[in-house]
């Protein structure tokens, strides 16, 4: 079992950015696909990006691709992603979430499987 918390959520203005943190536990954080999806209140969960366990391959939302930034660090056991030109329709709790299995439809990052999440934070963007 493998333990996640995302953290590094709060209130940025629209333009902004934040950088989020999903820190695991254990050692077989670097055998894992990592990925992030967010949750809006009254809205369905979205698949935001997912990264490989190596790192070498990465996925995006069509509605983030170009602002969000995913990557990890294995030897800390935390995969970032860094959120930039926020929007508020971004508003939303993000969750990681490991052992991923992703793909990339029509736009929209899917998660077919997922083994282990955590809590989220949540990211506000308003003026």
């Amino acid at each position: 079992e493998v333990q996640l918390q995302a953290s590094g959520g709060g209130l940025v203005q629209p333009g902004g950015s934040l950088s989020l943190s999903c820190v695991a536990s254990g050692s077989t954080f670097d055998e894992y696909a990592i990925g992030w999806f967010r949750q809006a209140p009254g809205k369905e969960r979205e698949g935001v990006s997912c990264i490989s366990s190596s790192g070498g391959r990465t996925y995006y939302a069509a509605s983030v691709k170009g602002r969000f930034t995913i990557s990890r660090d294995n030897a800390k056991n935390t995969v970032s992603l860094l959120m930039n030109s926020l929007k508020p329709e971004d508003t939303a709790v993000y969750y990681c979430a490991a052992n991923v299995y992703c793909s990339v439809k029509s736009g929209s990052v899917v998660f077919h499987d997922m083994e282990y999440w955590g809590k989220g934070t949540l990211v506000t963007v308003s003026s």
